[in-house]
């Protein structure tokens, strides 16, 4: 007997299909089993893809696929339609898919195979049949978009093996997981479930050419399975006693594939029998790529993680050794995305003078560069600090060593020939602000350079908070040669001094102004039980970078996030609360300086402001309007009629509701102020006029070399009557 005629006998028909030529080859039976003449038949490939039903042929166009890859059988289910589009029966395919080099060159396949009819289960029969399509195809659907969705979601390898470990695959869930990578010529555990502690030890350093399946795995590239503890011995005998103690049925090993590299292997062990079947292999299969491609995310994660963490550490010095009489505390907290450092940086620095520096400092952008320029510029400022230099000549020197390193940068870049795109933000000219404050710890004095920086805030012992302003100069790198200006005050006892970068003020949709409100009222909130000043640093970040910060959106539309960096200097005494509870047996007095040069009139609008602030909680609201003018006044007239600068004094003593304000406006010139008589439409000699009708109390008082003008308010809890 032919075998032509006893697969005729039995309903089998055998098929080619040549992938390249688009056709398909079928014997007589085959022919009639797709509904088509008894006869042998080469039709194209959409007259037999007509003969399908749509579902199959997007199933069985899978199942090939994976059949290529992995050089298996490819097995499917197929409803066979007529021209009417009615399923004329139901036949099995199992072809083989073998590689054919075409005359061009390029490598295709075709598959020969047979397809037998299927005979559908009588009603009353128990004979059991899986339909490809319904319910398993739509919990199998289910299942990859939930796995794909949480391997896609985990952040580091831990949590890539933990989904992998939870995942419940419809019908088959392994009970038993490993993933195995490479060090050089061996396998490596990346991680197990299922299996006790130190049960992977056997398996760890393997070789790659021992016979065991993870190797073979990772050395081909094509997936193993093991439906039987026969086969597993059968085909790897020299390692089957490492896996017959953990008594599992089947077994399949998945190579890990990323970008057509094979970095590794994956092991799904079952207790129960599975045959592996066409589905269940796809099903695999692809959760093997989904976990290769978020274990290849989790690792690129990992290492930048690893390496922003160090550049962070490196570029993040810890604050020097204890300091007599003051307390330092900071915070660095990088940008919402990115990496997670930037151009932010802080410095304490000893000086040869027995003094300390305070650098805290910002370079523009955000990205690379910008962490780079930062840790260059951070240690030619601490090199010129250690020199002995004074802050305005640290300053200008650091603004000539950014300027010409970033022109440096610019004549290398045009010497290579770039072009006008070609990396033309990462090479273009940068800029940075900085403040430095050289601190004497026996004293409190404290001298200020600024570039370009926010002005630093000052809490007095009784919790009252102003921003201190000081003379300054443009950011550091825009012009070379560029002089600072020195301001010098003195920090009192209990008092503290905040430095902070502007991503401290900005962050979440705040400008300037809302954002200082923000944190000022931070700063004058009850603190009197914090420990120290880690708690108040703390506080202040989490006032713009914790959970609550989302309901203090400020009024720009946007919620930008800046890195930030934030120092604090606390000078100690018994009633500052670094370290102790604080305690008021009488209210601080409450103390501020302020210089106004010839050159800078524009100040006397911030000496006014810095006045208001000082009594922004004075009963009397006209006697906050009367010092205001007062001040106004008293600075004019030195700007006017001396040559020298004018150093206003401004203390507040007492208990709330019955304050004395002081203020002095000292200048250099030895002649006294005396009463005029201005005609009505005079604009000037009116101020002593205004100290007699305004203060409580005023005069002069000649010095050494110059003199000082003052006056004095006594605060009124209730404003008086007019006469």
């Amino acid at each position: 007997m032919r075998t032509e005629d006893v697969l005729a006998a039995i309903a089998t028909g055998l098929w080619r299909w040549d992938n390249a030529s688009g056709t398909v080859t079928l014997d007589s039976e085959a022919a009639r089993l797709l509904g088509l003449p008894a006869e042998p038949v080469v039709l194209p490939e959409v007259a037999v893809r007509s003969r399908f039903h749509p579902v199959d042929w997007n199933e069985i166009n899978g199942i090939v696929t994976l059949a290529v890859a992995e050089d298996t059988l490819a097995e499917a289910r197929l409803r066979i339609m007529d021209e009417d589009g009615r399923v004329l029966r139901t036949v099995r395919s199992r072809s083989k898919p073998l590689e054919n080099r075409c005359a061009d060159g390029r490598v295709d396949y075709e598959l020969i195979g047979t397809i037998q009819e299927i005979a559908e289960p009588q009603p009353g029969t128990t004979a059991a049949h899986t339909p490809i399509t319904g319910d398993w195809r739509r919990s199998r659907e289910a299942f990859l978009l939930d796995a794909g969705r949480a391997l896609a979601e985990a952040r580091s390898t831990a949590e890539v093996l933990r989904v992998a470990a939870s995942l419940s695959m419809p019908g088959f869930s392994p009970d038993g997981l490993a993933v195995f990578g490479m060090a050089g010529e061996r396998l490596s555990i990346i991680g197990h479930h299922g299996q006790e502690p130190g049960d992977e030890g056997p398996f760890a350093q393997m070789r790659l050419d021992t016979d065991y399946p993870a190797a073979e795995v990772v050395r081909t590239g094509r997936a193993i399975y093991l439906p039987t503890p026969e086969e597993y011995k059968r085909r790897f005998p020299a390692t089957w006693p490492l896996a017959q103690p953990f008594g599992r049925a089947s077994w399949a090993f998945l190579p890990l594939i990323v970008a057509g590299r094979t970095m590794g292997a994956w092991m799904a062990a079952f207790k129960h029998p599975v045959t592996f079947s066409p589905d269940e292999r796809s099903v695999l299969t692809t959760v093997a790529r989904m976990l290769a491609q978020a274990l290849q995310r989790a690792g690129v994660a990992e290492s930048e993680r690893e390496l922003t963490t160090g550049l962070q550490r490196s570029m993040m010095p810890q604050l020097g050794p204890e300091i007599p009489g003051m307390t330092i505390a900071a915070r660095y907290v990088p940008t919402g995305g990115g990496l997670q450092v930037g151009g932010d940086w802080y410095d304490m620095i000893p000086l040869p003078s027995g003094r300390f520096a305070l650098v805290i400092g910002d370079v523009q952008g955000h990205d690379v560069r910008a962490a780079g320029l930062m840790g260059q510029l951070r240690i030619a400022v601490r090199a010129y600090a250690s020199e002995g230099h004074r802050p305005d000549a640290v300053l200008s020197r650091a603004s000539r060593f950014l300027a010409g390193l970033c022109s440096s940068q610019e004549r290398e870049r045009e010497g290579e020939g770039a072009g006008p795109l070609d990396d033309a933000d990462f090479q273009s000219p940068r800029f940075a602000t900085c403040l430095y404050v050289e601190c004497d710890p026996g004293t409190g004095t404290l001298e200020v350079a600024r570039a370009g920086h926010p002005d630093p805030a000052i809490r007095m012992a009784d919790g009252t908070v102003l921003m201190r302003p000081t003379a300054g100069g443009l950011p550091l790198g825009i012009v070379p040669d560029t002089d600072y200006p020195t301001t010098r005050f003195t920090l009192e006892p209990g008092e503290t001094m905040m430095l902070c970068t502007d991503g401290l003020i900005e962050t979440g949709g705040h400008d300037l102004d809302t954002g200082w409100a923000r944190l000022r009222a931070v700063l004058e909130s009850d603190t009197h039980d914090t420990e120290n000043l880690e708690k108040l640093a703390d506080l202040l970040v989490q006032a713009v970078h914790g959970p609550s910060s989302h309901h203090t959106t400020g009024p720009l539309a946007d919620r930008r996030e800046d890195d930030i960096a934030v120092v604090l200097l606390c000078r100690a005494s018994a009633e500052c609360g670094c370290g102790t509870s604080m305690t008021y047996p009488a209210r601080p007095a409450r103390r501020t300086m302020l210089t106004v040069a010839q050159a800078e009139p524009e100040r006397i609008a911030g000496a006014r402001r810095q006045i208001r602030e000082l009594l922004h909680d004075w009963a009397d609201e006209d006697q906050l309007d009367s010092a205001e003018l007062m001040v106004s006044e008293m600075v004019t007239n030195v700007l006017v009629h001396t040559d020298g600068d004018a150093v206003l004094v401004a203390e507040a003593v007492g208990e709330l509701g019955t304050r004395r304000l002081r203020i002095e406006v000292s200048d250099g010139s030895d002649e006294l102020p005396h009463k005029r008589h201005p005609g009505e439409m005079a604009s000037s000699g009116r101020g002593v006029l205004l100290m007699e009708m305004l203060a409580d109390t005023w005069g002069v008082d000649p010095r050494g070399e110059g003199k000082s003008t003052w006056f004095e308010l006594y605060e009124r809890s209730k404003p008086q009557p007019e006469a």
